[in-house]
């Protein structure tokens, strides 16, 4: 499964210094890819409206939360126009300050903000549509990302929906010692998805990113 099972507390520590010292905008939340902003909101758009609407089994518009959120690219370009209520979490207060002005007028419908990693965040019970975690399950270890799928699980509504959305090796894991996290390849995520007792319902890969990124795939839990 990899050897991040049980790191130590600075690989946790050391991903906060990391994120402390970028600054608050699109391109440091992108890793100085902003140019791919657009097109990753299209593809996820395209996404998660394969699961809205009226109808049976179809996701609720009413809440979502946004996991690792930073400055709100997501929740301003994706979940605010889609749900009446967006949570954000995020490790960097500086980013969740930003966002309270980044948002714009939109930031009103915005219920919580909190400022917490991911390994210590528990969810409000049923209060969630859609959970949304992008580019951040590499900061998890294999232990906590199975501990808080199942937080995740809990907190969502009847129909309710997980995104994960993220890097993908192409063999084992890849750790990365600049910013303190590790990409699995999709047999790891999709094992710890079901130690979690989650299902992927649906799987697709992100195909007009710049070539020299890790491949991007988006899968769907539930």
């Amino acid at each position: 499964m990899g050897d991040i099972a049980e790191k130590g507390a600075s690989f946790y520590s050391n991903a906060e210094d990391y994120w402390k010292d970028i600054p608050p905008t699109v391109d440091g939340m992108l890793g100085g890819y902003g140019n791919i902003s657009n097109m990753d909101i299209r593809g996820s758009k395209a996404f998660l409206q394969k699961f809205l609407g009226e109808g049976e089994g179809k996701t609720g518009a009413g809440c979502a939360l946004d996991c690792g959120a930073g400055i709100g690219r997501i929740t301003k370009r994706l979940l605010l126009p889609l749900f009446n209520t967006v949570d954000l979490v995020d490790v960097t207060q500086e980013f969740l300050d930003k966002a309270k002005t980044y948002l714009g007028d939109e930031g009103q419908r915005v219920g919580k903000y909190f400022c917490t990693g991911l390994q210590e965040f528990v969810p409000e019970f049923g209060r969630y549509d859609v959970i949304w975690i992008q580019w951040v399950i590499g900061h998890l270890t294999d232990g906590h990302l199975v501990e808080f799928l199942r937080r995740c699980q809990s907190a969502l509504r009847p129909n309710g929906l997980i995104v994960i959305k993220d890097n993908v090796s192409y063999e084992g894991v890849v750790p990365d010692e600049v910013d303190s996290s590790v990409c699995r390849d999709l047999d790891i995520v999709r094992t710890l998805v079901a130690q979690a007792g989650l299902q992927v319902v649906l799987e697709e890969q992100e195909m007009n990113f710049p070539k020299e990124l890790f491949q991007v795939h988006t899968l769907a839990l539930r």
